[in-house]
């Protein structure tokens, strides 16, 4: 029975991990130096899902889904920081 509670955390933090790994490589659409707000939002963006990220690590992703929930609404925002600067583009 301890086999199968070890292969299966081995196996969610994995996979975990792979997720982790793939947003940290996917910093968004970089709104550029028109925007010099919205740029800066963004870097705070990135920097609060890297935070998010080492909690999750340090805590060994045992957060209850909290964490991940919280990297999905950082993605959100910076969707519509994205979103933002290009109306103002418009305008």
């Amino acid at each position: 029975m301890k086999i199968k509670a070890l292969v299966a955390t081995v196996a969610t933090t994995a996979i975990l991990t792979l997720g982790v790994t793939l947003v940290a490589q996917n910093p968004g659409v970089d709104v550029g130096r028109r925007h010099p707000n919205l740029n800066a939002a963004q870097r705070l963006i990135e920097q609060a899902i890297n935070r998010v990220s080492t909690a999750q690590g340090a805590n060994e992703f045992d957060m209850g889904g909290h964490a991940a929930k919280a990297k999905a609404l950082l993605d959100q925002a910076d969707a519509e920081i994205k979103l933002a600067a290009e109306a103002a583009n418009r305008h």
